[in-house]
C-alpha cells in the first residue's frame, strides 16, 4: 500500500556517520552487540557448540586419501526483528518564529534519532548488566572500585577473564563499564601502579589515563565506556537521572570482531533493512493539517540477541555509590 510519508534522507546529512554519532552521544550498545545485516525479518540461525569449537583434529593426509573436513556440531537459535521509531511535531508557527536561531526540522530529526538509539542502548545494557541472565557467571568483587586504596580492579578483571576462558576456551577481549566507573578506575592506586610500572613515569594524572591505557593494564583489546544518561521519572515528576549502564556492574566478555554468524560472541544486533530501515534511523516526514504541522519520524528494525552467555562474566558490587550520575 502507498504511504503518505516522504522519505527524507537529507535529514541524515546533518549527522556524523553512525559509529561517530553514537560515540558522540555516549552510546556503546552497538559495539557490544555489533550490527549484522540480515535478509529476513525473522529466521533460524546456526550456533556452533562450544564443545566442538576447539576439538582436536588430525590434519594428516595420506597419499590418494582425502583431507579431514569440518565436522563442527551446530545447534540452532532464532531472532525476530522489531520495528522501533519516534516522531516529533514541527509546528508551522514555531518553525517560522525560531528559524533565525535554528532549523526546527533538523532539531526534531536529531531528537527522533536520539530516542531510537537511546532505547536500543537501554535494551542492550539491560541484557548485559543482568544478574539474572548471568546468575551462573557472576562474581561480586571484594573491594568496591570506589575504594581507591584497597580496590584491585586488575585482579577482579583477571578473575573474570579466567572464568570466560574456562567457560568457552576463548579469551575475553572487552571490558564494558560506564563513565563513572571508568573515572573511579583511573583513580585506583592499583591501576595507577600498573601504569607506572609500564613506564608512564611520575607525571601521570587522572585526566591523562585513557581507555587505551586501561585496556593495556587489563590486557584486553577494548574498554567500552557508556556515557548515556536516562530519566526514569514519569512525565510530570521530578527528574530521576541515572546512567543507562549501571554503576553496579562491569562486564568482561568476548565481543564479535567479524561478520561470521558462527563466531562465538556475547551477542549481536540483527538489522533488517528491507522495509527501508537504516541502523542509524530512516527519516520520514508527513503533513498533519489538524495540528498545522509537519511530523518528522525516525525508525529502524532490529533484534538485539544474546548468543553465548558463556562468553561473558559479570562483575557485581562495583561501587558503593548509587547509580545516579555524578
Amino acid at each position: 500500500s502507498s504511504s503518505l510519508a516522504t522519505l527524507r534522507p537529507d535529514l541524515a546529512g546533518g549527522f556524523l556517520q553512525f559509529d561517530l554519532e553514537a560515540d558522540r552521544r555516549g552510546f556503546i550498545g552497538h559495539r557490544v552487540f555489533p550490527v549484522l545485516e540480515v535478509g529476513l525479518a525473522a529466521d533460524t540461525i546456526p550456533k556452533i557448540t562450544l564443545e566442538s569449537l576447539l576439538r582436536n583434529v588430525d590434519t594428516t593426509r595420506a597419499p590418494r586419501a582425502g583431507y579431514g573436513r569440518d565436522d563442527y556440531e551446530f545447534t540452532t537459535d532464532s531472532y525476530a526483528t522489531q520495528e522501533h521509531g519516534w516522531e516529533e511535531v514541527v509546528d508551522d508557527n514555531q518553525a517560522r518564529r525560531y528559524r533565525h536561531f535554528f532549523d526546527f526540522e533538523q532539531v526534531a530529526a536529531s531528537r527522533c534519532m536520539d530516542a531510537v538509539l537511546r532505547h536500543a542502548e537501554r535494551r542492550i545494557a539491560d541484557a548485559i548488566f543482568n544478574a539474572t541472565t548471568f546468575a551462573s557467571y557472576t562474581t561480586a568483587v571484594d573491594d568496591e572500585w570506589d575504594d581507591l586504596t584497597n580496590a584491585d580492579p586488575v585482579a577482579d578483571v583477571e578473575t573474570a577473564k579466567a572464568a570466560v576462558w574456562t567457560q568457552t576456551g576463548l579469551d575475553a577481549n572487552c571490558l564494558v563499564i560506564n563513565r563513572d566507573v571508568f573515572n573511579k578506575i583511573r583513580r585506583c592506586e592499583n591501576v595507577i601502579d600498573k601504569i607506572h610500572s609500564e613506564g608512564a613515569g611520575k607525571s601521570i594524572v587522572q585526566a591523562d589515563i585513557t581507555a587505551e591505557q586501561i585496556a593495556r593494564v587489563f590486557n584486553l583489546r577494548y574498554v567500552l565506556i557508556g556515557s548515556g544518561a536516562q530519566n526514569s521519572a514519569n512525565p510530570g515528576q521530578t527528574r530521576s537521572l541515572s546512567r543507562i549502564w549501571s554503576n553496579e556492574y562491569a562486564m568482561v566478555c568476548r565481543i564479535a570482531e567479524t561478520n561470521d554468524i558462527a563466531e562465538p560472541c556475547i551477542g549481536r544486533t540483527f538489522h533488517w533493512a528491507e522495509d527501508g530501515s537504516d541502523i542509524m534511523a530512516t527519516f520520514e516526514t508527513y503533513r498533519d493539517e489538524l495540528k498545522r504541522a509537519d511530523v518528522v519520524r525516525a525508525r529502524n528494525e532490529t533484534a538485539e540477541k544474546m548468543l553465548y552467555t558463556e562468553c561473558g562474566h559479570l562483575l557485581s558490587n562495583i561501587t558503593t555509590a548509587s547509580s545516579s550520575s555524578s
